[in-house]
């Protein structure tokens, strides 16, 4: 089945507002085999408010931030390193997105040229975003964590009315802890969204490790997303929940390996198999001596591999026969 599964692999922030380490995540998603390298576009002044609470995770894993609007602003890269980071992609042959967090980020990738809109959970609810993103009407990618079914499909029905057809829209299943217990995946979901919206689905993965990426490849995910880092030991919120670049080139191809073996559902004996079955595929031999006139029994012949004469399929046409010459044995019976 000709079926192939857009794998993102998300850099996020984990360039820690410094452009030479977002053009080396660039190459290690390249690397990897990955479809598109995500990083995300914000001004902080623009998205958070300076009275903004930690979330635990990301205090744990950035002790030296002074507040949760630092940490933020210290992970900031320029518009013109955004304007960098989509050229060398497009000269590297990865696709470049990155998600906005508010109109003015929005407009500078539209202006970029950017293909792919993806869009956060904490923006399903987000009228203006959503509004300026369907009215561009390109590929949008809108992952649907701490939502429900309702938010969901307000979210779609905005994205529709200002232009976007649903053909360009994609669902990503998501749950919005990092790292997210097995426990709260509940990948079904994945599948249930497919049904109830008609549009495609797929899922971003914030587990350890990534066989929920593999399982959702196997449901049919047509997106899966994944944080990764160049080192998971550095300072910064997401690096110790992201996949390393060795995991990233297993993951990227574990996925790739599923889309080959679920196959195209048709039962067929392969190529491969035919060499096997040279082997293994049973014939009926005599058991013992068997003499010209003697009628096969179940007592005088046998079933052994690999067939060299009558095939073991036609076990009952053989019994009750008699047998036209002597057969010595092992030998492969016949009936003329």
């Amino acid at each position: 089945m000709d079926r192939h599964c857009f794998i993102i692999a998300e850099a996020g922030v984990n360039h820690n507002g410094s452009i030479e380490l977002a053009l080396q995540l660039c190459d290690v998603a390249k690397k990897a085999g990955a479809d598109a390298v995500k990083f995300q576009t914000f001004r902080t002044e623009n998205n958070v408010l300076k009275s903004c609470g930690w979330v635990d995770y990301q205090k744990e894993n950035m002790p030296e931030a002074d507040s949760h609007w630092d940490m933020i602003k210290s992970l900031e890269l320029t518009d013109e390193e955004f304007i960098r980071l989509k050229e060398y992609c497009d000269s590297t042959g990865i696709e470049f997105i990155s998600t906005p967090s508010e109109r003015k980020s929005l407009k500078l990738l539209l202006d970029m040229g950017v293909k792919t809109i993806k869009l956060s959970s904490c923006d399903v609810s987000n009228i203006p975003l959503l509004r300026a993103a369907g009215r561009a009407n390109r590929r949008i990618i809108l992952s649907t964590g701490m939502c429900t079914p309702e938010d969901i499909n307000r979210a779609v029905e905005i994205i529709e009315e200002a232009g976007t057809v649903p053909e360009n829209i994609t669902l990503l299943h998501c749950h919005s802890s990092y790292p997210t217990a097995f426990a709260d995946v509940n990948l079904r979901v994945m599948n249930v969204m497919r049904d109830r919206f008609r549009l495609k689905v797929g899922f971003s993965d914030h587990t350890p490790g990534w066989e929920m990426s593999v399982a959702a490849a196997a449901l049919g995910a047509e997106v899966i997303e994944k944080h990764f880092t160049l080192d998971k030991t550095m300072e910064g919120p997401d690096h110790k929940m992201s996949l390393d670049p060795r995991e990233l080139t297993l993951f990227v191809a574990a996925i790739r390996n599923v889309e080959t073996g679920m196959g195209d559902g048709i039962k067929r004996i392969s190529a491969a198999e035919q060499e096997v079955l040279k082997a293994y595929s049973r014939g009926i031999v005599a058991a013992r001596d068997i003499a010209a006139g003697d009628v096969f029994t179940e007592d005088n012949i046998t079933v052994k591999r690999p067939c060299r004469g009558i095939d073991v399929r036609d076990w009952d046409n053989v019994i009750g026969r008699k047998a036209k010459r002597a057969f010595k044995p092992d030998e492969p019976v016949a009936l003329d």
